[in-house]
């Protein structure tokens, strides 16, 4: 069995790990039920504040997987959310390449829908990319969406935790203004959203730099081979270098989105179907789908003597997310953590 945090999670299997937590598959013994649980591993008192922003986070929307509580234990705190089972949109690019226009453009509605709830609660996400976007493991059915990972996000006018012309975030996905030290806004996000939506129908990373240079110096690039030309009108404009030439709002790019799919061709039958399969694995020795097999030992600090990733384990992202990593390796056991400094 595992090891019980502050009473009432059980710690069954590393699922992730990332720059400032471990993800941690968890039985939740007071809701009955699994949940992800994200272990903080570094005590200095930025990491802390980080971890203590995102834990207050509280936003109830289908697409957006934010922290739903959190515990503390002797010198670990935690903050858990729904477990979620269907890898990331960097897995599916990985498994299919290339999307249909269609199928992105369904992803692409949920996002922004989930990232206007989170900018309605004046969040800027500042890490948005193909790593952070969790799916549901719906099989064929349509795809869930769920945006994650605010480790860095901040609301508009807090205080930032870096200097001024420290850029924080995943290279690659930073908007022009942020290279410049910008104040985090919501057009940095919708320009991390055009990104994120040209790597999907394209089976790419798309270069920013590159295509910043070209707005600059010739105008509006040419629809790249495989983007049809209503969607990529869309994309084009989330991706303008000058923020005041993006859509204002997530809620404006999602109008355009929905009026772009509706000149889009119907899927053919020969498409093939796109399918989102449990990347989590199964649960270890003494677990089952209805908690624990057997009562559980008394409980000691989070992570000694846990057990080991059973399924697929996850790898760690740039910016303290997780990633699934490729079936076969194995996650290591978490680093005993340092006690949290007490002011």
């Amino acid at each position: 069995m595992g090891e019980i945090f502050a009473g009432r999670y059980e710690l069954v299997d590393p699922v992730g790990r990332g720059g400032v937590g471990a993800v941690w598959r968890a039985w939740d013994h007071r809701r009955r039920r699994y949940v992800a649980a994200k272990v903080l591993q570094q005590s200095d008192a930025h990491t802390l504040l980080r971890f203590v922003r995102e834990q207050a986070l509280r936003i109830d929307h289908p697409h957006v997987l934010a922290p739903a509580s959190w515990a503390a234990d002797d010198a670990k705190v935690l903050f858990t959310m729904d477990l979620v089972h269907g890898g990331s949109l960097a897995h599916l690019i990985g498994d299919y390449g290339p999307l249909p226009p269609r199928y992105v453009c369904t992803l692409l509605d949920q996002l922004l829908a989930g990232l206007t709830a989170v900018h309605d609660e004046g969040v800027v996400h500042r890490d948005i990319k193909p790593a952070n976007i969790l799916l549901e493991a719906t099989g064929t059915g349509r795809p869930h969406l769920r945006l994650s990972d605010f480790g860095i996000a901040m609301r508009k006018g807090e205080p930032r935790l870096t200097e001024t012309n420290y850029v924080v975030g995943t290279p690659g996905y930073f908007a022009p203004e942020q290279m410049l030290g910008a104040e985090p806004d919501f057009p940095a996000d919708l320009f991390a959203v055009g990104l994120v939506a040209l790597y999907l129908i394209t089976g790419t990373k798309p270069d920013a730099d590159a295509l910043v240079r070209h707005f600059t110096e010739h105008g509006v690039p040419h629809a790249p081979e495989g983007v049809p030309e209503p969607l990529w009108q869309v994309l084009a404009t989330l991706l303008h270098p000058d923020p005041e030439s993006r859509f204002r709002t997530a809620t404006g790019a999602r109008k355009a989105v929905l009026a772009a799919v509706e000149l889009l061709p119907e899927a053919g039958l020969d498409d093939e179907a796109v399918e989102v399969f449990d990347h989590i694995g199964p649960l270890p020795e003494g677990f089952g789908p209805d908690g624990p097999l057997a009562a559980p030992r008394d409980g000691g600090a989070a992570g000694s003597g846990a057990p080991g990733a059973t399924g697929a384990p996850l790898s760690p992202s740039d910016t303290g997310s997780f990633v699934l990593a490729p079936a076969g390796q194995s996650l290591p056991q978490p680093p005993a953590t340092p006690p949290v400094p007490v002011a």
